[in-house]
């Protein structure tokens, strides 16, 4: 069995992903893609993902890809750390989540994160420099023209903004009365969840869910778990790139003071 992940540190899918084959102990060969040097865009591998967007996963020569898939790909075929509901409404539950994962928050994060971290690589660009690159891909060109080099508006943003602090409302209601987001159990809603609420978190918007105790002791508990550790390595989180994401001085790697 050969389990291959092409991914990036700092992207939220790929951390997903990264969460649940730790979770699971699974071994996999980590092909780390630097995004700003396009990787994801050349020729290799949009062979493998035509979609130039990370991650990717080959396990014994089959090519899975979107993480929503992926990791429900992994629960089927790996179950013996099983992260799917036995009974039917169960596992309703946890996909309710995760729809909703895929449509409020995960888009949300990317407009606060594309204007505290990225826009810097885009400013500097003369205006056919940033069309070349919006138009090679294949997914998000209409984003990136939106994005227009000086980065979103404060109406985009503010947006953004009502719709993490939705995520984090519909969490505590349901975090009030049970474990975790689908039930008594850990599941993919929860794995799926974390990098989001940790992205919007490094963002400087914890402020959002500060008033909501069950919110913040599901994201103390996930964080406390190896899994978590060990697929936010140093460098996952933008803090540990950037100076200034959410008003902080950038990250310094452990060890160093």
């Amino acid at each position: 069995m050969t389990l291959e992940l092409y991914n990036a540190a700092q992207s939220t899918c790929s951390q997903k992903v990264r969460l649940v084959l730790h979770e699971k102990g699974l071994d996999f060969a980590d092909h780390r893609l630097r995004l700003f040097a396009g990787d994801q865009l050349k020729e290799d591998y949009l062979k493998i993902n035509p979609n130039g967007v990370v991650p990717a996963l080959i396990h014994d020569g089959e090519v899975i890809i979107e993480s929503s898939v992926i990791v429900e790909y992994l629960d089927e075929v790996f179950p013996e750390t099983g992260l799917t509901p036995a009974d039917p409404a169960g596992r309703a539950r946890m996909r309710i989540w995760q729809r909703f994962i895929d449509e409020v928050p995960t888009p949300a994060v990317r407009y606060p994160s594309y204007n505290q971290a990225f826009a810097k690589h885009f400013r500097e660009m003369d205006a056919a420099e940033f069309e070349r690159i919006a138009a090679a891909k294949p997914l998000r060109k209409h984003f990136f023209r939106k994005f227009a080099r000086t980065g979103f508006s404060r109406e985009t943003l503010d947006e953004a903004e009502e719709r993490v602090s939705l995520t984090a409302s519909r969490m505590e209601a349901s975090l009030r009365d049970q474990e975790w987001l689908a039930g008594g159990r850990i599941t993919l809603a929860d794995f799926c969840m974390l990098p989001l609420i940790d992205r919007a978190d490094d963002l400087g918007l914890g402020r959002l869910w500060a008033d909501r105790p069950a919110v913040v002791d599901w994201y103390a508990r996930m964080r406390a778990r190896p899994s978590c550790a060990a697929a936010f390595y140093f460098g996952s989180r933008l803090s540990e790139q950037y100076e200034g994401i959410g008003g902080k001085p950038k990250a310094e790697p452990p060890g160093v003071t």
